[in-house]
């Protein structure tokens, strides 16, 4: 099992926390967000992990150098996106298309989760592409919201009227067996298009969900949360203290 973390922003909403670092780097109870995330998958027998660098790219390369001891049976790259300051999160996933070769996970760097996270998504019945997702009983602008047919995705966005809404994302999706093919050829297409690099990773899916089977897989009671706000920075330091 190979994991894609997208990790190219620099997080302007957290200024000026995110001047001099990118917000995969911000401490959160003593430890870097991405060296979390990097500790939860080698906790899951993880082989491989890419991260998508951009904003503060050469920061990002040496806390890799320095977490490497750290997780011997797990091999870290990082490939770069010259885009990162002009795209949004599609172009980056498109850069990492030659990553997508075998079973894998792609995740947001700015998620904050532990190893039963994981687990809880690979346990997910046998699909091309299976999304984690949440419930919870009020949702906001700013959510990735999700409408459902029983456990299969039938859309995705931001803009969704809230009282059609089923659940969110959170950013976390499992590629098996055609999914990492299928998603390579939908980047590929995507990108062709002239509103490709203002396009979220995630509208590609939405798209994909007319023609493929694209399921979800309840995280429900698992602790997470983004870090996109100061207050989410907040919330993820209060999260980790009592882990």
């Amino acid at each position: 099992m190979k994991v894609v973390i997208l990790a190219a922003g620099q997080g302007k909403r957290l200024l000026p926390l995110t001047e001099d670092i990118p917000k995969c780097l911000l401490d959160i109870g003593g430890q870097r967000l991405l060296e979390r995330q990097i500790e939860a998958f080698a906790a899951c027998d993880v082989s491989e992990i890419v991260v998508i660098t951009g904003y503060g790219a050469i920061q990002v390369d040496k806390v890799l150098d320095q977490l490497r001891d750290s997780v011997p049976n797990v091999v870290l790259k990082t490939t770069f996106n010259p885009f990162f300051g002009v795209a949004d999160n599609l172009a980056s996933c498109w850069i990492a298309r030659h990553e997508m070769d075998r079973d894998f996970i792609l995740v947001n760097g700015d998620n904050l989760f532990q190893a039963d996270m994981v687990k809880q998504l690979l346990k997910a019945p046998d699909a091309p592409i299976t999304m984690a997702i949440a419930h919870k009983q009020k949702y906001d602008n700013d959510d990735m919201k999700v409408m459902l047919d029983g456990a299969r995705l039938t859309e995705i966005g931001k803009t969704l009227p809230v009282d059609t809404v089923n659940a969110e994302s959170i950013g976390m999706s499992l590629f098996r067996g055609d999914g990492p093919m299928i998603y390579r050829r939908a980047l590929e297409e995507a990108m062709l298009e002239a509103t490709g690099l203002r396009q979220w990773y995630l509208s590609v899916i939405n798209a994909l969900a007319k023609q493929v089977s694209v399921m979800t897989q309840p995280v429900d009671g698992i602790e997470w949360c983004e870090v996109d706000f100061p207050a989410d920075l907040q919330q993820a330091r209060h999260l980790v203290a009592n882990w």
